[in-house]
C-alpha cells in the first residue's frame, strides 16, 4: 500500500523555512508520510505581489517580532540559531543544487546543512565555496554537482518549480500541499502531516483558499 505524500515547499533564505526543514523529516516518518521536497525562490513570488524585498525588511516591526519569535521557537525545538548578519541571503545556488538531490536521495541532509549554515552558523550560502563545503561534508562530488547545477536545463527546472508555486497559490514559505490542499507556515506543518496521514479529502474546486483576514502574506 502506498504511503500518503506531502509536498514541502521551502526557500533557503526563508527564516521560518529553517524551522520546518530541520523538523519535517522526523515528523513525517513518525506520521507515516513521504515527503516531496520542493525548493523554490520567493523573490519572483514577492515581485508578483509588488514587493522587492522580504516583508520582514519592508515592515521593521514585523521583522523585529519575527527574529524574536524565531529565537523562541528554535529554543522550543532545541535547534541552534543565530540571527544572520545579512537577510535575506541569496539561496539561488543552493536551490539549484538541491534539485539535483531530489531524485538522488540527498536533498534532505543537504537542505538541513544549508539551513544550518545560514541560520545557525551565519555563513553566506550564496557563496559557491560554502555550498561546495557542505556537499563535500556529505561525501558528495562538490565540483561535479556545482557544475551540473549551472546547466541550463537545471536552471529552467528551478524556474518552472518556482512558477508552479505561484500556480498553486503560494505566497510564502514554508508551504505544504496535500493533494490540492494548501497549508502555509511552520506552524501548519503538523496540521498538514495529520491531514495527509488520515487521508482527508482535498476541498472541492481544487483551488486553495485565500489567506484569512488578519494574516497577511509573509516570508514564513
Amino acid at each position: 500500500m502506498l504511503r500518503p505524500r506531502i509536498e514541502f515547499w521551502y526557500e533557503f533564505a526563508s527564516s521560518y523555512s529553517y524551522l520546518s526543514v530541520m523538523r519535517v523529516e522526523a515528523l513525517a516518518d513518525a506520521a507515516g508520510v513521504d515527503i516531496d521536497w520542493r525548493p523554490f525562490l520567493l523573490g519572483p513570488v514577492f515581485l508578483a505581489l509588488g514587493w522587492n524585498d522580504s516583508p520582514f525588511n519592508i515592515y521593521p516591526p514585523k521583522g523585529r517580532y519575527m527574529w524574536r519569535d524565531l529565537s523562541r521557537l528554535a529554543d522550543k525545538y532545541d535547534l541552534p540559531f543565530r540571527v544572520p548578519s545579512r537577510f535575506p541571503r541569496d539561496g539561488l545556488l543552493a536551490a539549484r543544487v538541491a534539485l539535483l538531490g531530489a531524485d538522488a536521495g540527498w536533498i534532505a541532509p543537504f537542505s538541513r546543512d544549508v539551513m544550518r549554515a545560514n541560520f545557525a552558523d551565519d555563513r553566506d550560502i550564496g557563496e559557491p565555496t560554502v555550498v561546495a563545503e557542505i556537499l563535500s561534508g556529505l561525501g558528495l562530488p562538490a565540483g561535479e554537482l556545482l557544475a551540473a547545477a549551472l546547466v541550463e536545463d537545471n536552471k529552467i527546472a528551478l524556474r518552472r518549480q518556482t512558477e508552479q508555486a505561484t500556480v498553486h497559490g503560494m505566497f510564502g514559505a514554508p508551504s505544504f500541499r496535500v493533494g490540492e490542499e494548501l497549508f502555509w507556515g511552520n506552524d501548519r506543518l503538523e496540521d498538514a502531516l495529520e491531514w495527509a496521514s488520515r487521508g482527508a479529502p482535498a476541498r472541492a474546486g481544487g483551488e486553495p483558499d485565500a489567506p484569512h483576514e488578519g494574516r497577511p502574506p509573509s516570508n514564513r
